[in-house]
């Protein structure tokens, strides 16, 4: 996770200074972009083909549903720590092509509209000449003029950089109030790739929107309670040390599926009409299925004046698989995105609680 937000303060970095640069910093810049995407779309193809060989496994009898749904969980869990390995390498990369810019290793190119090709960093929202390659840092893409980013923008199926992050908390018995966790302290993010398919040949209203993305859900209880596992029931108790913090996390992968309803409407240049997505409001409607891959709780306080950080993974008796149903709506790349697992937290309690968010998310074209 830290890796993956040095990473976003780089892009952002990138973005507000909306740097210039020759050649060779376009072809370098343009590879980290596609190692990122082509790392994601590479593991999710294995899994995919992992988990198919499991089913098949479990079909012919060779193995009981148990031990495959323990080879999925397994499996997620390696494919998941290879992206998190794999990513943070060409992060580096990007890092040190970032700092050599700075040093001056790397120089600015001139907007010669005569000749040569200018690389600038933008956001979808500028015209591109034909002389200008954009490096469109909230996406990760690069496009060759204008003509290159309206027929790739315009494709059947596109793919997006997803991002999310809000407010966490659990319902119980319906209910949300009264919770024993920290209504603003309680936080959930999001990270993952998308794909977005046109539905219809000569209509842009309906997309088919799936993907892939890693859900990192914190609750922090008050009241100085942390949880303790009595068996199969796991719940919350006073703490008998004084507290600074009290957190507990779940990690999953998970497959999100969204009919999305998008209202931009078909742009025509050069009597050639385009269907442009992700331009103008958006309703997207649909869920989430995956596998818990981590929890862990994080306790933090002062013994003797020195201070302690308590890292306790385990099983926690959590529910091994996330699914549940989600909705956004919003304008562009920006949405107000809500979340609801169906899947308990704990798949044993007395009492059933389930987790709800309530966030933005950026779906960046």
């Amino acid at each position: 996770m830290r890796n993956l937000t040095i990473y976003l303060v780089i892009l952002l970095y990138l973005f507000l200074s909306k740097l210039v640069a020759q050649e060779s910093f376009e072809s370098k810049a343009k590879k980290i972009a596609e190692n990122i995407e082509w790392i994601t779309r590479e593991q999710k193809a294995l899994l995919k083909a992992e988990v198919e060989d499991v089913n098949i496994q479990l079909e012919k009898g060779e193995i009981t549903i148990e031990q495959a749904n323990l080879k999925k969980q397994k499996l997620a869990q390696t494919r998941a720590t290879i992206i998190e390995n794999k990513v943070s390498v060409v992060q580096q990369e990007l890092k040190n092509l970032v700092q050599d810019k700075v040093d001056g290793k790397v120089q600015d190119a001139k907007d010669t509209r005569s000749g040569g090709r200018m690389i600038i960093f933008g956001t979808n929202s500028e015209e591109l000449r034909p002389n200008q390659t954009e490096f469109n840092v909230s996406s990760l893409k690069v496009y060759n003029g204008q003509e290159d980013k309206d027929e790739r923008q315009s494709k059947r199926t596109t793919s997006q950089f997803v991002f999310a992050a809000g407010l966490n908390n659990v319902v119980t018995d319906g209910e949300v109030k009264k919770s024993d966790f920290r209504y603003l302290g309680s936080h959930f993010y999001e990270i993952g790739v998308s794909y977005n398919s046109r539905l219809l040949n000569n209509s842009n209203l309906l997309h088919a929107k799936y993907g892939l993305s890693v859900m990192y859900n914190n609750l922090r209880p008050t009241d100085n309670l942390s949880f303790e596992v009595n068996g199969n029931q796991t719940n919350l108790a006073v703490n008998p040390i004084e507290l600074k913090d009290s957190r507990f996390r779940n990690v999953s992968l998970v497959f999100p599926l969204h009919l999305e309803f998008d209202f931009t409407k078909p742009e025509v240049k050069n009597d050639k009409t385009y269907f442009k997505s992700h331009q103008s409001v958006r309703v997207g409607l649909g869920g989430y299925a995956g596998l818990n891959l981590k929890t862990k709780q994080i306790l933090q306080y002062e013994n003797s004046d020195l201070k302690s950080t308590e890292k306790t993974k385990g099983d926690f008796n959590t529910s091994d698989f996330v699914y549940g149903l989600s909705t956004y709506i919003g304008y562009k790349a920006t949405s107000l995105y809500l979340k609801y697992d169906l899947n308990p937290i704990f798949k044993d309690n007395a009492v059933k609680q389930n987790n709800v968010s309530l966030g933005l998310r950026f779906d960046f074209n």
